[in-house]
Formats: C-alpha cells, sequence, structure tokens
C-alpha cells in the first residue's frame, strides 16, 4: 500500500505523552493495553498522509499485536490486528461530527482480525491492514455500518494467494470489550475469513448462525474464530452433520438476508414501446429516471448495507439485515424503514399497477432467486435487488409484508424504476420447482428464460456481457 507504512513506537508514545494524544486513540490503547501488557510498544501499520488531509485510508493507525492464544480451548497462537479511525479519535469535527458523549464514537466500532500465525513467521503479514482499509473506506463512503452477523462477499483470495479463504462474516472481537471513550461508545468487530460455501450458507440462513457452527470446529476458527488462511476444507467437508443444522435453520428461520446489490434490469411488457407515458426507462441500455429520495431511503433500509465494497467485476459484496432481538417472531415483515413510517408513494411520481412483466438477471443474482423465494418470502418477508449500474430495484414481498405498493389485485407495481412483485405462497412453490436447476452444480448454459404465461412473467439469466455493455 503506497500511502502505508509499518511503524513502531506509537502504543509506547501514547503511554508516555498521554496528554498529547487524542482522547479518542487514547481510549483504543487502554484496552489494548489491558489486554496485551507486555505489548505497550506494538507494530503499526500507518498512513502517511492521513484521511482527514486528503489521504485515501481512512484508518489513521493499524496495531498488529502476536496473541499466544489458548491452548485449552485450542485457540492456536495468531496475529490480532485493531483499527484506529472508524471511532472519533480527536473530537474536533475533522472526521466525525462530535455528537457527544451519550451516542456512538463516529461510527461506533473500530475492525480487528485474527491471523493464524504461521510456524516461523516473525513478524505479522501486513496485507490485512489493507483489507481493513478496504472495508474502512466502504463504510465512510456509503455511511453505512456494520455489526455483528453481517457477511460480505469478497470473490477473491483475502490474502490474493490461491486460499479458499475469499470471504468474510463479521461478529464482535471475543476479548477487546466495549469503550466508553470522551466522544462516545465504541465496540471491536472481528473480521472472520470465510469459504464460498460457508458464505453462502450465511446468506441462505443467518451469519450468527454460521458464526456458531464455526466456533465448534477448532481447525475453522474455533471459540475466537481464528482465521487460517492455508485451511483447505469447508465446516461441511469437516463435519458433514453441520449441513443438516443449516437445512434445518432455513426451514426454521428462514433467511435474514434483506437484499443485494446486483446486476439487474426489468421491463415492462404491458405497454407498446413506443408508449411516450412510458419512457422504459427500466430495460438495460436505457438511462433511468431517478428514483425520488424517500424511494432510496426505503430501498437502502431494504438492503441494509448491501452495495458495493470493492471494485471486483462480479456481484458486489453482500450484507445480512440488522435483526431486532426484542421483534416477536412474526411471518409478517415489513419495508418501513427504522426512521420512517410504510412507505407512501412521492406524489409527483406516479405508482402504476403492471399487466406483464420480464426479469432480467446475470448468473450469479439468478442463483439467489430460490434463496430470495424459500428462505425469504415463504416466510412472509421482502427480498431487493438493486442494480449496481442504474437506480433500478426489484423488490419481491409475499403476501404478509406491509407498507408494499404492490396487491394481490395488482401484484406488478412500479414506483418510478423501483419494481414491486408479490408472489402467493402457492405461485411461490411453483416457481421454485421450476427454477430447481439455478441451484444445480452444473452452469445452466446461458441465456435461460423461465415463463409463467397466466401470470404474464418471464426471467431471463443473462450473461454478464449483456449488463457490463449496455446498448446506449
Amino acid at each position: 500500500m503506497d500511502d502505508m507504512r509499518p511503524s513502531g513506537g506509537a502504543g509506547a508514545a501514547a503511554m508516555g505523552l498521554a496528554s498529547l494524544f487524542p482522547p479518542g486513540l487514547q481510549a483504543i490503547y487502554g484496552e489494548c493495553r489491558r489486554l496485551y501488557p507486555e505489548q505497550p510498544n506494538p507494530l503499526q501499520v500507518t498512513a502517511i498522509v492521513k484521511y482527514w488531509l486528503g489521504g485515501p485510508d481512512p484508518l489513521d493507525y493499524i496495531s498488529m499485536y502476536r496473541c499466544v492464544g489458548s491452548p485449552a480451548q485450542h485457540v492456536p497462537e495468531h496475529w490480532h490486528y485493531v483499527s484506529f479511525g472508524l471511532s472519533d479519535l480527536y473530537g474536533d469535527n475533522r472526521v466525525h461530527e462530535f455528537t457527544g458523549q451519550d451516542g456512538p464514537s463516529g461510527f461506533g466500532f473500530e475492525l480487528t482480525f485474527r491471523l493464524k500465525r504461521e510456524a516461523g513467521e516473525t513478524a505479522p503479514p501486513t496485507w490485512p491492514a489493507e483489507l481493513m482499509q478496504g472495508l474502512a473506506r466502504y463504510v465512510f463512503q456509503s455511511e453505512n455500518t456494520f455489526c455483528s452477523g453481517d457477511h460480505v462477499s469478497w470473490h477473491s483470495p483475502l490474502d490474493n494467494s490461491e486460499s479458499r479463504i475469499q470471504h468474510m462474516l463479521l461478529t464482535e472481537d471475543p476479548q477487546l470489550q466495549p469503550v466508553q471513550t470522551p466522544f462516545g461508545l465504541l465496540t471491536f468487530l472481528q473480521i472472520v475469513g470465510v469459504c464460498t460455501e460457508e458464505l453462502q450458507a450465511a446468506q441462505q440462513w443467518n451469519g450468527q448462525g454460521i458464526l456458531d457452527l464455526l466456533r465448534t470446529v477448532h481447525v475453522a476458527g474455533g471459540p475466537w474464530l481464528i482465521t487460517d488462511m492455508r485451511r483447505g476444507e469447508t465446516i461441511f467437508e469437516i463435519d458433514p452433520h453441520l449441513q443438516e443444522r443449516v437445512d434445518k435453520g432455513i426451514e426454521t428461520d428462514g433467511s435474514n438476508l434483506s437484499g443485494v446489490s446486483a446486476k439487474c434490469a426489468w421491463e415492462d411488457l404491458s405497454r407498446p414501446p413506443d408508449d411516450e407515458d412510458d419512457s422504459r426507462s427500466i430495460c438495460v441500455g436505457s438511462q433511468p429516471r431517478r428514483l425520488s429520495d424517500k424511494d432510496t431511503e426505503q430501498i437502502r433500509e431494504a438492503l441494509r448495507r448491501g452495495l458495493e465494497i470493492n471494485n471486483k467485476p462480479v456481484l458486489p459484496p453482500i450484507s445480512g439485515q440488522r435483526q431486532s432481538h426484542d421483534r416477536p417472531q412474526s411471518r409478517k415483515d415489513s419495508l418501513e424503514s427504522e426512521s420512517s413510517a410504510a412507505i407512501v408513494p412521492h406524489e409527483l411520481v406516479r405508482t402504476r399497477q403492471l399487466e406483464s412483466v420480464h426479469l432480467q438477471f446475470n448468473q450469479e443474482s439468478g442463483t439467489l432467486i430460490p434463496l430470495c423465494l424459500k428462505g425469504r418470502l415463504l416466510h412472509g418477508r421482502h427480498f431487493t435487488y438493486k442494480s449496481i449500474t442504474g437506480d433500478t430495484a426489484i423488490t419481491f414481498v409475499s403476501t404478509g409484508v406491509e407498507g408494499a405498493f404492490a396487491t394481490e389485485e395488482h401484484p406488478y407495481a412500479a414506483h418510478g424504476p423501483w419494481l414491486q412483485i408479490l408472489l402467493t405462497e402457492e405461485f411461490v412453490e411453483r416457481m421454485l420447482e421450476d427454477l430447481e436447476d439455478l441451484t444445480a452444480q452444473e452452469v445452466p448454459k446461458l441465456p435461460k428464460e423461465y415463463s409463467w404465461p397466466e401470470k404474464k412473467l418471464k426471467i431471463s439469466i443473462l450473461p454478464d456481457s449483456v449488463f457490463d455493455s449496455p446498448l446506449q
């Protein structure tokens, strides 16, 4: 990383020159010193040009500690990385707006990562620092925060090797405790590297469930969820019975993944192409109408951090929806956001009822349709695809979802470029049968089309090139 460099001495400086050190920084150092009293001067990766001076990396520092682990708990020796900068270090509004001690400090968390130490390794690898900076850039640019149980699809080995560890889950750090700083409260969220099959299980069920399974398998993380980049087997290969736990969880709980960013589009087949009242703005290759601020907020709430984190030419990272543990169990879901009532269409954008629609997805987006139907709609919930190339959005809703503008009488409804499709439980069951080959190991030949003429619904699975190079 060109603008970052390893350094030492900051920890010791914090102890010796506490009065000169920003209070937010002192608070994090204090918690690290509690855990590592014998390492007052850890190695650090430092942003040479700080973010608040125009540098590209939001994290001012990343400390790297050597943790002996816990042999009694089968926790191996590992490197422990801790970030500085997602919380408010300074309290003077140079990075984060200071809102007082009662709320969160900055974004309310810092990132940590535990990497298994290789035999003979005398210094911690610095690639995790670059990974943490990438996640931090996403948070700063999108203003979407992470929480425990979230998952991030990265589609590339985290260390740029040939490793199977290509995605991440997030959970509370098992040792670092929440810290009350002069600028608010912060917690420590640990990055956990996982295989593709484990990420998919987290999408189909939920992140917390998969984290709990990883904790039971010593070589796959163990109780402290240590990432081993040399791990060659998934937890389901190590213990086949764990797949049964996931399948039962999906059947019982459904999925808490409420949306993804995707390569998708939709087309209104109800109107002739030359109908001036319909700009056909939703078709691939057309200029989309802008969503209203209210619609954007509703979709953003539904996606809950399902936006692009890196620039890899694949489906962007996927994050789960934050769940309220106090919420009573119910088959009814809602499109309401935490800060507003049910969706009220913007007065200036007319909601249109459509007779017939054509949905278009790339292959990776298409493989998530069965998850959408089985893990979400059959549990009375909703699922949103948000286009990464424009304002287009497609939300599938069940009959139990509150706040939708699609109804059983008019199951296809559009609000500008946002399409909602209401599907009955009976139709969902039929679609799952017809779409069964989307979950098969063998990749279907593209383009692939599925059609339900009596429902006036058509779904096409198209090559990525259709979405990457649309006709203008």
